[in-house]
Formats: C-alpha cells, structure tokens, sequence
C-alpha cells in the first residue's frame, strides 16, 4: 500500500476520501467500469488511458491478513444499471472466466490509483435485479510450486544419470 494512502486511512481527512472502484473484464463481459459513490467519474488508469467509471453503490470485504493460501475478496454492488446487469447474465451463461481488478483512487488526486491495482480472477459470479455478487480470488498463492518450470530429464538433459 502506498504511503500516501497509508495516510489517507490514518488521518482521514474529510477532504480527501479513498474511491473504491472495480473494472469487470471478460469476453463475452468486455470491459465495466464501476466505482463507489453517487456521480460518475472520469479517471486515470496505471496506463494513463482516461475511463468514465460508472456509479453504484457497492461494498468491499477484503480477506484478512493470514497465511492461509486460499483468500477471497468479496464484492456487493447495488443498484447496478440494467446494461450491467444483462452484460454480467451473459458472461454466466457463457461461462466466461471474468477477471476483477480492483483500484482505490484518492478524491484529490484522481489521475492515477492510489496504489498498484488488484487483479483477480473471480471464483462466483451472481447477478439479480437487485444487485450483483462477485467474490474473487488471487489463488493459492502459498501453496505454488517454485520454481514454477520444473527440470525433468525431457527438459534438462543433464539431470539424466548416462
């Protein structure tokens, strides 16, 4: 987390309030931008590409700090709009993997993320005309092999006893 948002959660000026936002990206999905609050928004993405992200009301519940592999980030959006809505009933029932990344802006500052962004892949996927559930995990992160290639007689010829 950077220090500039390390102080924003500390302080909490009233001035300058953190913007959650999301970005649900798939296939069948293309690409919705949402974030949190009341008035649309025009911000700057880590590529320096400026999107309108879409207002809604939507809650995050991050996974606390453990040194369990297996963490999920839990997302409720409510009151999405009917074109989020029907693009997310698509990406179901095509069965789309849909990656969620996740981004916090600073409300004085809104040309770049407040730190790098959080990409996941989404574990479950819900939507009804009330809300929209996504629950997204990194992965098992501590239970992953490395090195991640691993050195068998076919790729690495030395290993093989002549």
């Amino acid at each position: 987390m950077s220090e500039a948002l390390e102080i924003l959660y500390a302080s909490a000026p009233v001035n300058d309030l953190p913007i959650h936002t999301l970005t649900l990206i798939s296939e069948a999905l293309g690409a919705i931008y949402l974030c949190q609050g009341h008035d649309d928004l025009q911000l700057t993405l880590e590529t320096g590409e400026t999107v309108t992200f879409t207002a809604c009301g939507f809650a995050v519940s991050l996974p606390p700090k453990s040194t369990k592999g297996h963490q999920d980030l839990q997302f409720q959006l409510d009151n999405v709009t009917g074109e989020v809505l029907m693009r997310c009933n698509v990406a179901i029932e095509a069965g789309d993997k849909v990656r969620a990344v996740y981004r916090v802006y600073r409300a004085r500052d809104l040309t770049e993320p407040a730190h790098a962004p959080l990409v996941f892949t989404t574990e479950q996927l819900q939507a009804t005309r009330r809300s929209v559930q996504v629950v997204a995990s990194f992965g098992d992160l501590v239970n992953k092999a490395f090195p991640k290639a691993r050195f068998t007689p076919s790729t690495a010829p030395g290993l093989k006893y002549v």
